[in-house]
């Protein structure tokens, strides 16, 4: 089984053993459509018995719990579904860790580095590139003036870098 890293727990909400997650995934919502989460590397599967929000957080109850003892162990685990109950999405969008891990290269097939880290607090996702020889860090906006394909059967992106983003 595959797994789709979705959350982190940041800590517990109240003593009947509510947790407070930080969400990974562009639609907070969503957790209110999921039956089940996996937590931390263990991949322990618990059913989600209620789903609230605070601020930019999503309170989370699992069935399986109730009280703060049970689940203060679980402080900055991260929360997983199965790959096949990720949502389907729209073309030329992509899951943030199918983009992770992706060469890069331009036009003319030069290698520009690897995406380690994709920033999204922004108006668009900006791709982080790290440059393999120099360690540089590039920053790529993820617009289709810039990324000209995208291939996540080969890991791939290529770009059409304008004169300074890439030195």
């Amino acid at each position: 089984m595959d797994f789709i890293q979705v959350g982190k727990i940041t800590n517990t909400h109240g003593i009947k053993g509510e947790i407070k997650v930080y969400p990974l995934t562009d639609d907070i919502n969503r957790f209110e459509k999921l039956k089940n989460l996996y937590i931390g590397d263990k991949k322990v599967k618990v059913t989600i018995e209620k789903t609230w929000y605070q601020k930019n957080l999503v309170i989370l109850k699992f069935k399986e719990y109730n009280n703060i003892n049970e689940v203060e162990v679980y402080k900055n685990e991260y929360l997983y579904i199965d790959e096949k109950d990720k949502i389907s999405l729209p073309d030329d969008t992509y899951f943030i860790f199918d983009i992770i891990g992706c060469k890069v290269i331009d036009t003319n097939n030069n290698e520009i580095g690897i995406v380690t880290e994709v920033l999204t607090n922004i108006s668009n996702d900006v791709y982080v590139v790290k440059d393999l020889h120099s360690h540089k860090e590039h920053l790529i906006p993820a617009v289709k003036q810039f990324v000209k394909k995208i291939s996540i059967e080969e890991k791939k992106i290529v770009i059409e870098p304008i004169e300074g983003l890439i030195e």
